[in-house]
C-alpha cells in the first residue's frame, strides 16, 4: 500500500470522527424512540432496542478506530447527542410510523455517505474499509425493517424525512468541514 498523503490522513481521521458523532447521535435517536415506545408501542421496543444495540456497537468500533489512528472526536459532538434525542423524541410523539419513517430518512442518508467513504478508503485504509462496509450492510438492513414497518406515508411523514435526511446530510457536511462533497467529486473524476 502507497503512503498515504496528509490530505488523506486528514480525510480518514473525519471519516471516522463523523461516523463516531454519528453513531452517537444515533443511539440517542434511539433511546428517546424506545423510551416512548416502552409505554406506547410496547411491540416497537424489541426491534428498536436491537437497532440501538447495533448503534451502540458501531459507536465501539469507530472509538477503537479513532485511538488507533490518534485522532479525537468530532468537535460537534454535543450538537450530535442534543440533536439526536430531540429528533427521537419528536418523531416519538408523533406515532409509530413516524418512527419508522425517522429510521429510513436517517440510513438512507447514512448509506449514501457510507458508499462515498468506501469509495474513498478502498485503495488506501482496508481495515477501516472493512469494519465501513460490515456497518453499512447491517445499516441496510436497519432501513430495510423501517420500510417494512411503515403504515403508508401521509404528507407529514414526507415532509419529516426530507427535514431528517437534510438535517442528516447537514451534519455530515459540517462535521467533516466538506470532505463528503471532496469524496463525490472524487468518485465522479474516476467514473469520467
Amino acid at each position: 500500500m502507497r503512503e498515504l498523503t496528509q490530505a488523506e490522513r486528514t480525510t480518514i481521521a473525519r471519516i471516522i470522527r463523523v461516523n463516531h458523532a454519528g453513531e452517537t447521535g444515533a443511539i440517542r435517536i434511539y433511546a428517546a424512540q424506545i423510551w416512548r415506545a416502552r409505554k406506547h408501542y410496547p411491540d416497537m421496543a424489541p426491534a428498536l432496542e436491537t437497532m440501538r444495540a447495533d448503534e451502540i456497537r458501531h459507536c465501539a468500533i469507530f472509538r477503537a478506530a479513532m485511538t488507533e489512528r490518534e485522532t479525537r472526536p468530532c468537535r460537534v459532538m454535543a450538537l450530535w447527542s442534543l440533536g439526536g434525542f430531540v429528533i427521537g423524541f419528536a418523531t416519538a410523539l408523533f406515532g409509530r410510523n413516524m418512527i419508522w419513517v425517522c429510521t429510513e430518512a436517517v440510513e438512507t442518508t447514512v448509506h449514501k455517505h457510507l458508499l462515498e467513504q468506501l469509495h474513498f478508503l478502498k485503495d488506501r485504509d482496508p481495515a477501516l474499509y472493512d469494519a465501513i462496509d460490515a456497518i453499512k450492510d447491517e445499516e441496510l438492513e436497519h432501513r430495510d425493517h423501517a420500510i417494512e414497518m411503515q403504515s403508508g406515508r401521509g404528507s407529514i411523514d414526507r415532509a419529516a424525512y426530507a427535514v431528517i435526511s437534510g438535517l442528516t446530510a447537514l451534519m455530515i457536511w459540517l462535521s467533516t468541514w466538506g470532505d463528503p462533497s471532496l469524496m463525490v467529486r472524487d468518485l465522479r473524476r474516476e467514473r469520467g
